[in-house]
């Protein structure tokens, strides 16, 4: 949920601003500008084009899925992604299983506690094995990585990053400094390259940019 909306008319002036305020940073900056540049969003939302994609990513790192809502269960239950939700949702859960420690992978929600889809909390709950702040820090690799994975996809990106509040107080150095340690965390994980891109199925990263 975005804490404090930016009108539409705000966008330009602030995303100048943000960048602005990674100059001299090339990897945070590089980053930026891939989910920078899905702004202004020109076509739909939420496709079934891009929910296909979603899943597809899924696949390319081997991660199994199963069409069906999570709501009766899990959105990770240690096997599978289930992938009857928003593209956005799928691509976030990729990223999730990435971040992840791979011990943690067979684990109810990566042992992370119930996510905002499970419906089985005592069961997520009697899995979870890190601290509220370890989650919490976690779930903002997470989020930024499956931002990235949005704008490697020609997904709106924009959107997500919004919607988890990257750019809450955008005029503040202090959220670009939140942006530049978790950038450089990522890329320290081998989950990014020096570009900003995700690194992994890098194969399959490049053939669809290839195909289109």
């Amino acid at each position: 949920m975005i804490l404090t909306p930016i009108p539409a008319e705000t966008m330009p002036e602030a995303l100048v601003t943000f960048e602005r305020l990674l100059a001299g940073k090339p990897l945070p900056l590089a980053a930026f500008r891939r989910i920078a540049a899905t702004w202004p969003v020109p076509g739909g939302v939420d496709t079934p084009e891009q929910r296909a994609e979603a899943v597809r990513l899924a696949h390319a790192h081997g991660i199994g899925t199963l069409d069906e809502p999570p709501n009766a269960s899990f959105m990770w239950d240690g096997d599978v992604i289930r992938t009857d939700v928003e593209s956005t949702v799928i691509v976030h859960e990729v990223a999730h299983w990435l971040v992840a420690a791979p011990e943690r992978r067979p684990l109810y929600d990566f042992g992370l506690g119930p996510g905002p889809e499970t419906t089985l909390r005592k069961e997520a709950r009697s899995q979870q094995k890190l601290t509220f702040e370890e989650c919490m820090h976690e779930e903002q690799q997470t989020s930024l990585l499956g931002v990235l994975w949005e704008a490697e996809l020609g997904q709106p990106a924009i959107l997500a990053f919004l919607e988890q509040n990257w750019m809450e107080c955008w005029e503040r150095e202090s959220t670009a400094a939140f942006f530049i340690r978790h950038v450089e965390e990522l890329f320290t994980r081998g989950l990014i390259d020096a570009e900003g891109r995700p690194s992994t199925a890098r194969a399959w990263a490049d053939g669809r940019q290839q195909a289109a």
